[in-house]
């Protein structure tokens, strides 16, 4: 499970069954119960947490999905439930997300055990607070505005006698173990190095990136660390001048992306960022929707990278192909100027800039970084130690898990899944590039369980309008229950920097499990 801190260093993880004390396990019921009182004048939000609570107290966590939730929770059809056209799931566990960290970050700030919901997974979070320790907020950030108080708020803190004396036996575990580490480990604990917090500008440090090397922003946000569905660590906005911060809608669904956190916020207006940087080669990814209609007018502006043009007379609708759509660009070989930072500035042309995140990575000389998709919604390490992706950019068709052994593959976990349907992808690369396209494939249904095989799924594949398969079957080629891959050189990106995938039936569904996208300049 993908897990979402609010402050690190200041929480410390309850749901690991092993490490918890019967009396922290409680201490979880008893919060679960307090919090839907508070969440009583919002019935859907309370069904909602009721429901993930349930499912996680009795172990079933594994049965927290989209679909569940949608036919379960908020009573959708079991037989015509179509994800791809229906988010009920994903806006009100967006709006329950929100909720949860409004309360926390206001009246129930000093709550011992706290619970959240992290983006990518509807399986609840529980952590054990200190009741001491203000969360630090970076200088440079402005304090969120307290949550007023609801009427029905206030019964939380007139909890029964029992939940308190729960509280008060959690905490009191707490301080022992924490006097326990103070006297085995000296009293200064030096600050965690893994942590991706970074101070801000105004601090005057040039201070280094994460033990990883890599640097995401929210534009526009101020909160805490976020995590999404691949398990990556973005932070708030900083290294920044000018501009305004905005917010999306409560509930807003934007399309094309698995994680709709990085959506959330943006900075508009003319801006710029001066990002400290050791000197290297890394790969630059700019994160844009825009949430109105296109109007017969393009709204332009240009990008800069060190004073030189990255992005001109550029128009997000344009390049995202409507509003509520995400839309990612990516820059190879980009290095910090003889300063030590990476200047990006933003600038109107017909239109006033905006930016919702910004991501650098460590890259390699002239290539993009390998793209690597499963149909799934966690990351998947294969047997070479690469790293595949939740699925993501894709615009339509419904996902699938699957529970048959897949032969011929030696990552047979790789094939656990599928997208299946009439759908799309738009992947980013860099438009100077030439890229191989490798797609994994298993038929799961048709040729087992008495189902006819050949003849029965046919499908064709589209790289940016150029036909890759036609009449594809896989139970013909492979059989069923077996792995297949295909593999396709020199596929050239669109002007708009990206490599657009259609899969489109023939006969019954198209599907998919793996996405591969190599950069042939490495």
């Amino acid at each position: 499970m993908i897990h979402s801190t609010r402050e690190e260093g200041c929480a410390e993880m309850m749901n690991t069954d092993a490490a918890r004390t019967p009396v922290e396990a409680e201490a979880e019921k008893a919060e679960f119960e307090a919090v839907l009182e508070v969440l009583a004048r919002s019935p859907r939000l309370e069904k909602l947490l009721r429901h993930v609570g349930e499912k996680y107290f009795a172990r079933q966590t594994d049965e927290l999905n989209e679909y569940n939730i949608a036919t379960e929770v908020f009573g959708r059809s079991r037989s015509t439930f179509d994800a791809s056209a229906d988010a009920i799931a994903r806006v009100e566990a967006h709006r329950l997300r929100k909720r949860l960290k409004e309360f926390y970050e206001g009246p129930g700030k000093n709550r011992p055990v706290q619970i959240s919901l992290p983006s990518g997974t509807y399986a609840p979070l529980f952590t054990r607070h200190s009741a001491t320790v203000e969360p630090a907020i970076p200088a440079a950030v402005p304090h969120e505005q307290p949550l007023v108080l609801k009427e029905n708020e206030t019964q939380i803190a007139r909890l029964p006698r029992k939940t308190l004396l729960l509280y008060a036996l959690a905490l009191a575990g707490g301080l022992v173990m924490a006097a326990l580490a103070l006297i085995l480990h000296g009293r200064h604990v030096a600050p965690s190095a893994t942590s991706t917090e970074l101070p801000t500008a105004s601090a005057g440090v040039a201070a280094p990136v994460s033990t990883s090397g890599a640097i995401r922003i929210l534009a526009g946000y101020s909160g805490a660390p976020q995590i999404d569905s691949s398990g990556s660590t973005w932070i708030s906005d900083r290294y920044v001048t000018g501009g305004e911060t905005r917010q999306g809608a409560a509930g807003s669904f934007v399309a094309r992306t698995a994680d709709q956190l990085i959506f959330q916020h943006s900075r508009a207006g003319d801006f710029s960022y001066a990002i400290p940087l050791p000197n290297g080669v890394y790969e630059l990814r700019l994160y844009f929707v825009t949430t109105e209609p296109s109007s017969e007018d393009y709204a332009t502006f240009g990008v800069y990278l060190n004073g030189n043009p990255l992005l001109q007379g550029f128009d997000v609708n344009t390049d995202a192909m409507g509003n509520n759509i995400a839309d990612v660009r990516v820059f190879r070989d980009v290095s910090p100027a003889a300063d030590g930072m990476l200047h990006l500035n933003f600038a109107a042309e017909r239109g006033a800039p905006s930016l919702n995140a910004l991501e650098i990575l460590p890259g390699p000389p002239h290539a993009t970084l390998p793209i690597r998709l499963i149909t799934q919604l966690t990351p998947f390490t294969d047997h070479s130690g690469q790293r595949w992706q939740p699925d993501n950019y894709y615009m339509n068709g419904r996902m699938a898990m699957q529970h048959h052994p897949t032969a011929g593959t030696t990552d047979p976990d790789l094939f656990a899944g599928e997208r299946y349907g009439h759908f799309s992808y738009a992947l980013p690369a860099d438009p100077r590039d030439r890229y191989t396209l490798v797609l994994h494939f298993a038929e799961f249904y048709f040729g087992s369980t008495g189902q006819n095989g050949t003849g029965s799924r046919q499908f064709r594949v589209l790289a940016n309008g150029s036909t890759l398969l036609d009449n594809f079957d896989i139970f013909k080629e492979a059989g069923s229950l077996h792995a297949i891959s295909k593999s396709f050189n020199h596929i050239r990106p669109t002007a708009q920097g990206k490599i657009n995938l259609t899969f489109e039936p023939v006969a019954n569904n198209a599907t998919v499990s793996g996405i591969e996208l190599i950069d042939e300049g490495r």
